[in-house]
């Protein structure tokens, strides 16, 4: 797979740890340049230091301002960005009816407005490039009727319609928008819960790994598809092949 995506600057929210942390390691290996983002700088430097290239930089996506800030400094760095993923995320596992707005708010400012305000960063410098690539990392739950998780798909899919609509509006300036919706992955998701919890067993699904998520987050950079689904059950690693070479 080395070479798939040689030089390309590639800027990760959530890269801290579980799938943004996998993406990182892949993305490497395929020789991108990898920027990692989130609020554990401790965590970030240490994986930072493995990763050839690799640029870590501290911010809380939940605040335009250090949104901004991490796109000024990735420009300053690399002095380009070819691909966004938006990856940060927090759940909330209540009934409807018990779901604080204070919580609300929380995940609706992590899972929603953060890619908006990204997405809104990088398109005048992907556009001025002639191009680029943005993957949105969205959760199979929005695509289902899950008792306890309807708040937290919610948000995530109001991120689904803008990244479908966005795609159709970035086209024509040869800017990409894609969708990955994971189902159950192996990561501290679960154990950092915005309120309430999953429950024992993972609801009955079997855990894919975050490697394999991140195959599938690769994928849809090198393919430009719409829509990447992760499929429910066991990995089934010869749905999620990654492309030769980009489409």
């Amino acid at each position: 797979m080395a070479g798939h995506l040689d030089g390309k600057v590639v800027l990760i929210t959530g890269a801290s740890s579980g799938i943004g942390e996998a993406t990182a390691r892949l993305i490497a290996e395929q020789g991108a340049l990898p920027v990692l983002a989130a609020r554990r700088i401790d965590r970030l430097e240490k994986i930072a230091k493995e990763l050839d290239g690799a640029l870590s930089i501290q911010a809380d996506v939940r605040d335009p301002k250090q949104v901004h800030h991490l796109v000024e400094t990735t420009m300053k760095h690399h002095g380009r960005i070819d691909v966004l993923i938006n990856n940060a995320g927090q759940g909330l596992h209540l009934p409807f009816e018990q779901v604080s707005l204070a919580d609300l708010v929380a995940i609706t400012e992590l899972n929603f407005y953060a890619p908006l305000v990204a997405m809104q960063a990088v398109v005048p410098i992907m556009r001025e490039r002639g191009g680029g690539v943005i993957v949105n990392v969205s959760s199979g739950s929005s695509r289902m009727v899950l008792p306890g998780v309807g708040t937290y798909a919610a948000t995530k899919a109001a991120l689904n319609m803008l990244s479908l609509v966005a795609r159709e509006e970035l086209a024509p300036d040869g800017i990409l928008v894609s969708l990955v919706y994971p189902s159950v992955t192996a990561t501290e998701f679960h154990e950092k819960l915005r309120a309430g919890s999953m429950g024992s067993g993972g609801g009955g699904l079997t855990p894919h790994s975050p490697r394999y998520v991140a195959e599938a987050i690769v994928r849809a950079i090198l393919t430009g598809e719409a829509e990447v689904v992760i499929p429910h059950g066991p990995e089934r690693p010869e749905e999620m092949e990654i492309p030769d070479s980009e489409a």
